[in-house]
């Protein structure tokens, strides 16, 4: 629907009253239009008769003020509410015949109150919504009270330096207090690039945050310890929670767990100050925690997450500092399915992975190793014998993989359809002969730079597994959505 030609219903039911923007009385547009505007009027040309009840106003005198002689009530003809009025010529005088059920055709003026109007249909544009809103007061209040999700013009969807904005934005308190003000049934509220946002701000999430159930504060570096306290009191329900780049401690993290136990989602990356002790907290008094993100956060090195939930089944930790006994404590919950430890900065050679109970692990479907240069043929074999449900694997730039290592692959890893093996240096033909004759139900091969696997081997693998995608595209993310 066009902002040119919006139809409306009556405001109480809902009935259809056959009127349309485009039947409209605006050709005279000036300082009497905007006065009957502001009185909250439209003035229409016509209206559909079927769809009224028409009631004259009956005058005791045989005169009438004003240029209009006659002036009928318009009622909806489904629930009785008025609607508007209709002016004309004549007048019903008292004691004698009144005109009976005008027609449209004989009001020369036909006034409709805004207030008691809503669209038919429904707006599909934000431009028509906010046009209408803009017009009509019920629909403005409609659109506050129905509004569930809102985000700030400076917010980004890609969490990168480069989509920063360019001058910080000033959003303060004054900012957020008439947009809380306004929208009091929000549910999800997005902040991310508010980089001048301070912890103040915040405070007011105390009155208007206990719908709230979603809060992204990406990159508000002005938000602390003092702001999440804020986050703790005033929003109880919350769900989802992103603190990405956020200046904030262990401090905050615990008063946060200790009151918002139904957080679902938390991301934490870069947020270089938090330590096992804020994740332990967060662990243990939220036990319904599905996603975790602590991605470049290098005061962690996983023993925090030791006895947490079933329920954790996200966990990235791209370039995190992480030691043997916290990659046993990450899969202690046993509900683990996607875990991101790529760029691995410890070594875990010999250890780790090779001591793990992988009952643990039995849940994990993607495994992402990417750049973990010191995980040795060991580790690879037991997680390969211990992960049956394991379908994508990133072994891109893990260099101390053999023969052997691939050779476990190819025999343990049944359910596996994506396997990463780009730029890995130990990777020969006899490894890519065992991943093709093992690995039935391999669909995709990203196979790229292995200096050590000949042409012909990658094209007799094409060969023989024609059921499988060979493709030297290196991913560098390969999170679920």
């Amino acid at each position: 629907m066009s902002q040119a030609d919006v139809s409306y219903s009556c405001g109480s039911c809902g009935y259809h009253l056959n009127l349309t923007s485009s039947n409209r009385a605006t050709s005279s547009i000036g300082s009497k239009y905007s006065k009957s505007i502001n009185k909250g009027f439209f003035s229409f040309l016509s209206i559909d008769p079927s769809r009224f009840t028409q009631v004259d106003n009956v005058n005791c005198l045989p005169i009438s003020w004003g240029p209009y002689r006659s002036k009928s009530r318009l009622l909806c003809r489904n629930c009785g509410i008025l609607i508007g009025y209709g002016y004309g010529d004549s007048t019903a005088l008292c004691g004698l015949d009144s005109p009976g059920s005008s027609s449209s055709s004989s009001y020369k003026k036909i006034l409709v109150k805004i207030r008691a109007l809503q669209p038919s249909e429904r707006l599909d544009s934000s431009s028509d919504r906010d046009a209408f809103g803009l017009t009509c007061r019920r629909w403005l209040r409609i659109q506050s009270s129905c509004r569930r999700s809102l985000h700030f013009q400076c917010s980004f969807s890609h969490r990168t330096p480069a989509s920063l904005p360019q001058d910080p934005i000033s959003i303060g308190y004054l900012h957020l207090y008439r947009v809380l003000n306004r929208y009091p049934r929000l549910h999800s509220l997005s902040l991310c690039g508010c980089t001048e946002l301070p912890d103040s701000g915040l405070a007011l999430l105390m009155d208007y945050g206990p719908r709230l159930t979603s809060l992204r504060l990406d990159c508000c570096f002005g938000i602390s310890d003092d702001g999440l306290f804020s986050v703790a009191r005033g929003c109880p329900s919350l769900t989802d929670l992103s603190l990405y780049r956020c200046n904030i401690t262990d401090t905050g993290l615990k008063a946060l767990s200790e009151s918002c136990l139904a957080l679902e989602d938390v991301n934490l990356s870069y947020c270089s100050r938090v330590t096992d002790a804020g994740i332990r907290a967060l662990s243990r008094n939220c036990r319904r925690l599905r996603a975790v993100n602590i991605s470049h956060c290098r005061g962690i090195n996983g023993t925090g997450f030791e006895g947490c939930s079933r329920s954790l089944a996200y966990l990235e930790a791209d370039s995190c500092k992480l030691d043997p006994k916290g990659i046993r404590a990450m899969l202690s919950g046993g509900g683990l399915e996607y875990l991101d430890i790529s760029n691995l900065t410890w070594c875990i050679q010999g250890h780790g992975f090779a001591a793990l109970d992988t009952r643990l692990a039995s849940k994990l479907t993607v495994l992402n190793f990417r750049v973990c240069r010191h995980i040795d043929d060991e580790s690879v074999a037991r997680i390969a014998r211990g992960c049956p449900s394991l379908r994508e694997w990133n072994l891109a730039l893990c260099h101390e993989i053999s023969v052997v290592g691939w050779e476990s692959i190819a025999m343990y890893c049944c359910a596996l359809e994506r396997l990463h093996v780009n730029r890995c240096r130990n990777l020969c033909d006899r490894g890519l002969q065992a991943l093709r004759e093992g690995c039935g139900r391999l669909r995709k091969l990203h196979l790229g730079r292995c200096c050590r696997v000949s042409s012909t081997a990658i094209e007799v693998f094409k060969l023989l597994r024609g059921d499988v995608v060979v493709s030297d595209e290196e991913v560098m993310c390969i999170a679920p959505r």
